[in-house]
């Protein structure tokens, strides 16, 4: 018996030690390598009127970028071989209270190419280490009560100034591109209750009556709702509103997942099934393109990816059937 307890011991001793070393291999794995292998899914839309030229969007999010970073930089300034028309950022750039610095350097080759960009609450409050266990049994955002603490002011200059791109934070806005005719509009964070969907309503409604040519979806007109947090509530609005694609971050596509799985979290109240890539999402009769990033970065304070590769995304808008 003796001897048996042994061998049942040893083989558990093994097992346990099995066990530890590819965690250790799967950790080692997410904070080295994925969390740096930065990739560029590619999509292509038929969004655009029949004869239309066809648009390279550049969808980034996500970039908790901090000084250091160079890696990350060096990646999102390559994305300039894409050639974009449209640069739509979609949130939460900042990651540490140096990290305007890093963003600059980051967005630098897209100075005068037309761009829009929302906000999510990093942009505002610096990381702080959280249980990452929290993120399943909750969506409150632990933040509450504290006083922003990082430069939005000077990221908001450069990205408007600098750069030329369009603040979309609970308004809307129209442009043409590539002889497009876009009308954009975008929320800040739903995560935080930052949206304003009464107010955006507004804000659309003026854009239509003033913009010569804007008037609604239809029309030859393209409409795209840009948001960080992908709210049920945003996302359905969005769509009433007209939209034909909308874009979001927030979610890291779950951050850490089982291939082949739906994301285990998504920090908001989209479905896990959405929560990173392309998809329809339907609201009533009507329905729209939506593309959830995966995003560029992570917390400095959680650097660790694990089935969920860091990702830009090149969305190719060619004209449809009509």
């Amino acid at each position: 018996m003796s001897r048996q307890l042994t061998r049942a011991g040893r083989a558990a001793g093994g097992t346990l030690a099995g066990l530890a070393a590819a965690g250790a291999a799967a950790f080692a794995w997410g904070v080295v390598v994925e969390r740096n292998r930065f990739i560029v899914r590619h999509e292509t839309l038929p969004v655009l009127e029949p004869g239309s030229r066809p648009l390279t969007i550049l969808h980034l999010s996500d970039l908790h970028m901090a000084p250091w970073q160079r890696a990350k930089q060096d990646f999102v300034r390559s994305l300039i071989r894409f050639e974009p028309d449209l640069v739509v950022d979609t949130g939460d750039n900042l990651g540490h209270v140096d990290g305007n610095r890093g963003v600059e350097r980051a967005l630098e080759p897209f100075a005068g190419i037309p761009g829009v960009f929302v906000h999510g609450s990093n942009d505002y409050f610096g990381p702080v280490f959280k249980n990452p266990l929290r993120y399943f049994v909750s969506l409150e955002d632990t933040r509450k009560g504290r006083t922003p603490d990082l430069d939005t002011a000077g990221m908001v200059r450069y990205l408007r100034d600098d750069l030329g791109w369009l603040d979309l934070n609970n308004t809307a806005r129209a442009i043409e591109v590539r002889g497009t005719r876009i009308e954009l509009f975008g929320t800040s964070d739903a995560h935080r209750g930052w949206d304003r969907l009464d107010k955006l309503s507004g804000a659309i409604e003026t854009v239509r009556e003033n913009v010569e040519w804007s008037a609604g979806s239809g029309d030859g007109i393209l409409s795209i709702g840009v948001t960080h947090a992908p709210y049920r509530r945003v996302l359905d609005d969005f769509v009433n509103q007209g939209a034909q694609l909308v874009l979001a971050g927030h979610t890291h596509g779950g951050q850490v997942r089982i291939p082949g799985l739906p994301a285990l979290v998504t920090n908001c109240d989209i479905p896990a099934r959405q929560a990173q890539g392309l998809s329809r999402w339907h609201s009533g009769r009507r329905s729209a393109y939506l593309n959830v990033s995966a995003g560029i970065g992570t917390s400095i304070y959680a650097p660790f990816r694990f089935a969920c590769p860091p990702e830009a995304v090149v969305l190719t808008l060619v004209a449809g059937p009509g």
